[in-house]
């Protein structure tokens, strides 16, 4: 089975002027679907053509550096566009906000290391709020298209929130100021998507 590039779950140019139409296009329609293609390409004719997409991240020190870059580039985009929206922002409530505020002390303080964590991660890769093994929020951050699911992972743990700091996420509109989008990209975090994921994972 072949793995397929889904639609954005809202308009390209709904999360103006936050994140702008043309770098959404872009992003999607052609940085996304290319790790899709690669994707199908690094698996096609090996074990992992019959596996989904989590299987073959949980274990993607098996696999060859195109199948570790483009699965996980397929896998950390499919999540980062369902954690966007438009109407969003604000802060999360219910159980995810208890348990930021039993782990962080407060929002803030997790949207601080949040950005720190995007901020500091020297050239290409994402930020992450996450859930570890013993059940509690975390943040990290990895390298190019890792992610916390895959065994190669520093901090391993199920991820809630991804936030993308490869410049392809951001250059149009924000150039090198990173912090800028980092701190702009919180008018859109669909927090409900967020809160749903962390009942998942729990």
């Amino acid at each position: 089975m072949a793995f397929e590039l889904e639609a954005l779950p809202y308009a390209a140019d709904a999360l103006e002027p936050h994140i702008d139409k043309t770098t959404m296009e872009i992003h999607h329609d052609r940085h996304h679907q290319a790790y899709v293609d690669n994707l199908n390409k690094a698996i096609a004719g090996t074990d992992a053509e019959n596996l989904s997409l989590l299987e073959i991240i949980k274990n993607v020190s098996k696999y060859s550096a195109a199948v570790r870059n483009n699965g996980g580039g397929h896998y950390n985009h499919s999540l980062f566009w369902k954690v966007l929206g438009p109407n969003a922002g604000g802060a999360p409530t219910g159980e995810l906000a208890e348990a930021i505020n039993a782990t962080f002390g407060s929002f803030d303080e997790l949207k601080k290391q949040l950005q720190a964590a995007g901020a500091t991660r020297f050239g290409s890769g994402w930020a992450w709020l996450i859930v570890g093994a013993d059940g509690k929020l975390a943040v990290t951050s990895t390298p190019n298209q890792d992610n916390p699911l895959m065994d190669v992972a520093e901090v391993k743990g199920n991820p809630i929130l991804g936030i993308d700091v490869w410049e392809h996420a951001y250059y149009l509109k924000f150039q090198n100021k990173r912090p800028a989008y980092l701190e702009e990209i919180f008018n859109v975090i669909n927090w409900d998507a967020v809160a749903q994921n962390y009942a998942a994972a729990k």
